[in-house]
């Protein structure tokens, strides 16, 4: 499989594949292919990982792409302004990577739920208890809000990040959730009161901006009902 990764912040992910070759998607997210691509929508891993792909926020049925006659192409492009990043799997490595963050992969890739490890995460982490866990002999594509910029954390390096900016993390990477600091920073610092903590070693990867920000930076431009507005995200 070949791939490029073409745009600036409404990007695209354009993979060629061969006779053979297979690559599946989130449902809805092709944007364009060639005419000797065909595709077909299939309850991946069966019944019970459809079930548990919902949890995710992710679709039920996944979209597999396969060439007929020669090479073809399918792009796919991403849910939000923002980036595309392929991850190489091969030689076993495994990502956690937070709902929503995928968007396509080789059928070489598989993927399934990850609970959070601990109470704080699930309660005050703001992403929830459900995150996904990645692995496999080939590439998957995730997507994310904004930029990108990634990590790589010696062992026992620790960062501290905003946790709705989390995008993703090596599974050799320990997380949990802890408190900013003081009463009068949680309330007037502008933060919140919680922190996702990551500590190396392995790759960390993180995203400039989120749904819920560019969401509500877009409210005060929103037809309004009197002096409500009709739509507020987060």
């Amino acid at each position: 499989m070949k791939y490029s990764i073409t745009g600036d912040n409404l990007q695209f992910a354009n993979i060629e594949i061969a006779p053979g070759e297979v690559v599946f998607a989130e449902a809805g997210s092709m944007a364009y292919m060639t005419g000797n691509v065909a595709m077909d929508a299939k309850m991946r891993g069966g019944l019970f990982k459809g079930f548990k792909r919902k949890l995710t926020g992710e679709s039920f049925f996944l979209t597999h792409f396969s060439a007929e006659g020669g090479p073809g192409i399918v792009a796919f492009a991403g849910r939000v302004p923002g980036k595309i990043m392929a991850l190489d799997l091969r030689g076993g490595k495994q990502f956690i990577l937070q709902k929503d963050s995928f968007l396509c992969a080789e059928d070489q890739v598989d993927f399934d739920i990850a609970f959070q490890k601990k109470l704080g995460a699930a309660l005050f982490g703001g992403e929830g208890l459900i995150l996904q866990r990645v692995w496999g002999e080939g590439t998957v594509f995730i997507n994310g809000c904004g930029d990108f910029i990634e990590f790589s954390l010696e062992p026992g390096q620790l960062m501290k990040i905003s946790t709705s900016h989390v995008v993703g993390w090596e599974t050799s990477v320990e997380y949990d959730i802890q408190s900013v600091g003081g009463i009068t920073t949680a309330f007037f610092g502008g933060e919140g009161l919680f922190v996702t903590t990551l500590r190396g070693p392995g790759r960390v990867i993180i995203q400039s901006l989120t749904l819920a920000k560019l969401a509500n930076s877009l409210v005060p431009y929103l037809p309004t009902r009197g002096d409500q507005p009709l739509l507020r995200i987060g």
